[in-house]
């Protein structure tokens, strides 16, 4: 359908949060500082699990690979929500939206198999202890995390160039603090059933399958633990996977809040709350848990510290 009587759109307008200009200063001040954290613990989380030989391991190179997923993930809206909420102009143009739709999409559905496949490993060094180093070896990981980073290309591809062949002929104001496909897909001037279906297909593809392979890791994770004999074995078996079930909880938790919730349920502030739990709080969430959580990765942040430090110290 061609727009006949009105101009197409060429721009979109993000309505964000709030019109109140000291809100926006000091939601500015929040989600720099939030962001600056994000950036900051991930970064931390890679450098440590390259440098330090004792997290050359498949558990670790996983959580780098997390790490990175993160910093992608939330350099696609944070910046921009950002600039957004010091300027009177609250513009994306219709190229730039259907770019950070692509992306959102893309690092979306590559952390969902991310964590489905450091799940698999966790089943693996708890399951089959004897032949892990044999079964996780350094070309599955590669493979696995390669996978997990492609996965979403075809399904982003897909969802994103159907979304913005299809006309937009009236209003252009987003409802949200980044281009969604659910508030985005509401200013289409035509019927949109059939791309809510493929959208839903989708979402119920690219989130519960994976989340269906981590219950299916985690049961027999469970069953395994329960069997053991040992008090001390059960507690740093469990202690292993804790970090891992926190993160994978407070993702599918909130993803699942957005995209499985029933329209009527939803309203454009519950939404917007419930998407910056996912795209701001949880990226900078996760290094914290799995360095709180975790002596391996605290160690080994200390000794990179130190070792830093002391350069420094030499230095002069």
């Amino acid at each position: 359908m061609i727009c006949e009587n009105h101009t197409r759109v060429t721009e979109f307008i993000l309505l964000g949060f709030t019109n109140n200009p000291e809100m926006q200063v000091s939601l500015f001040i929040l989600f720099l500082a939030i962001y600056t954290v994000t950036l900051l613990g991930n970064f931390l989380i890679v450098t440590v699990t390259s440098v330090d030989p004792a997290l050359q391991t498949p558990m670790y190179f996983f959580l780098r690979n997390l790490s990175l997923l993160e910093v992608c993930f939330t350099l696609v809206m944070v910046p921009k929500m950002l600039v957004d909420l010091v300027s009177p102009r609250k513009i994306i143009s219709f190229v730039g939206c259907g770019t950070q739709m692509y992306f959102f999409f893309l690092f979306g559905s590559s952390e969902c198999f991310l964590l489905s496949m450091m799940a698999y490993d966790r089943f693996v060094a708890i399951c089959n202890p004897l032949r892990y180093s044999v079964i996780m070896n350094r070309s599955l990981c590669w493979w696995m995390a390669m996978g997990s980073w492609m996965s979403g290309v075809p399904v982003s591809m897909l969802q994103t160039a159907w979304m913005m062949a299809l006309p937009f002929c009236g209003p252009n104001a987003v409802d949200h603090f980044f281009c969604d496909g659910p508030p985005v897909l509401k200013l289409v001037t035509v019927d949109t059933t059939m791309y809510e279906m493929q959208a839903l297909a989708s979402t119920l593809l690219f989130i519960m399958f994976p989340f269906s392979l981590i219950l299916v890791s985690y049961t027999r994770i469970i069953i395994t633990i329960l069997r053991m004999s040992s008090a001390t074995g059960r507690r740093k078996s469990f202690s292993t996977c804790s970090s891992h079930l926190i993160v994978v909880s407070l993702f599918y938790g909130t993803a699942s809040l957005t995209y499985l919730r029933p329209k009527s349920n939803q309203s454009p502030e519950s939404k917007k709350l419930v998407s910056l739990s996912y795209t701001v709080i949880t990226p900078m969430l996760n290094p914290i848990i799995y360095s709180l959580r975790n002596n391996e990765v605290k160690g080994a942040a200390k000794r990179t510290i130190t070792q830093k430090v002391l350069k420094k110290l030499d230095v002069f």
